[in-house]
């Protein structure tokens, strides 16, 4: 694998990470929700690649075009805004993940596809109201 898969896996491995990780801080620290902060430790767990070597060779951050903050990125209204980008931030992680593994490693693509499954789900629980509101 050339050093540009591997700088396009390390991004996204981070990326993915860093995502859970802010929405499973808000449910621990804002929400004191034990029962999701768990499932998103969980989930961050299994965001790992068992060789780092390579990725963190082919890391070049400080030259990173798209290093300098989007204004987009600055605009959170609400705990919810950070919650709902960090949802779609770690989503489109692992789509990268799951496809860029099609073809290095199968089974991590489908690792990958699983999480990000869990994210769909853990964002629908978390921002949509229950099954008995919608129905009235």
């Amino acid at each position: 694998m050339d050093k540009a898969l591997f700088r396009v896996i390390d991004a996204n491995i981070n990326r993915l990470k860093e995502g859970i990780r802010v929405i499973e801080d808000m449910a621990r620290y804002v929400h004191n929700d034990k029962a999701l902060s768990t499932r998103l430790k969980t989930l961050r767990h299994l965001c790992k690649i068992d060789d780092i070597q390579p990725l963190l060779a082919s890391r070049d951050s400080q030259n990173d075009v798209l290093r300098p903050t989007m204004p987009s990125e600055m605009q959170r209204v609400s705990i919810e805004s950070i919650v709902i980008a960090n949802f779609k931030r770690a989503q489109e992680s692992s789509r990268v993940l799951e496809e860029i593994y099609k073809v290095v490693d199968p089974l991590l693509s489908e690792n990958f596809k699983n999480i990000r499954y869990e994210l769909y789900t853990l964002e629908k629980e978390t921002l949509v109201p229950g099954e008995e509101d919608l129905k009235a």
